[in-house]
């Protein structure tokens, strides 16, 4: 699949798609959100309002096969923001096939094209086929993550 997708920036005419894949990945990780969370999301994705907030989509064809989120936000470590991938999924039928490298790198390359030195992610421990990626395409570090009860 890898070179057959393309990935743009997520726009208006994406919502049904878009909405339908962040769906799967919300139920992937067992959790919803409401309706207006979806609505409010989708409106900052696609809003130069918002230009911290990023999505981009990939296509098969017309066919939505993933999405990624991300954020870029200040550091007290750094002069630079840094990039906060924050939701990647792709499609069942196209894992292991590179889209979601190519998501990942698409993420990357406009962390750099907005002077982002850093990018980092959080996932699942048990989300065992993703961090195979993960492991070929960054650094695990041995940070633990807590929040609030």
């Amino acid at each position: 699949m890898s070179g057959k997708v393309r990935i743009r920036p997520i726009e208006r005419r994406d919502e049904s798609g878009w909405r339908a894949l962040w769906t799967e990945y919300l139920d992937f990780y067992e959790t919803t959100v409401s309706d207006e969370v979806y609505q409010t999301t989708f409106a900052r994705l696609c809003s130069s309002d918002h230009p911290d907030q990023n999505g981009l989509i990939a296509l098969s064809g017309d066919r939505p096969v993933g999405l990624v989120h991300y954020i870029f936000h200040p550091h007290n470590w750094r002069i630079e923001k840094t990039c906060y991938l924050q939701d990647l999924y792709t499609h069942p039928d196209v894992r292991g096939t590179g889209v979601g490298r190519e998501l990942i790198e698409a993420v990357y390359a406009a962390a750099d094209a907005a002077g982002c030195p850093s990018v980092y992610w959080l996932t699942q421990d048990f989300n065992t086929q993703a961090r195979r990626l993960y492991d070929r395409v960054g650094k695990l570090t041995p940070f633990i993550k807590y929040a609030r009860p």
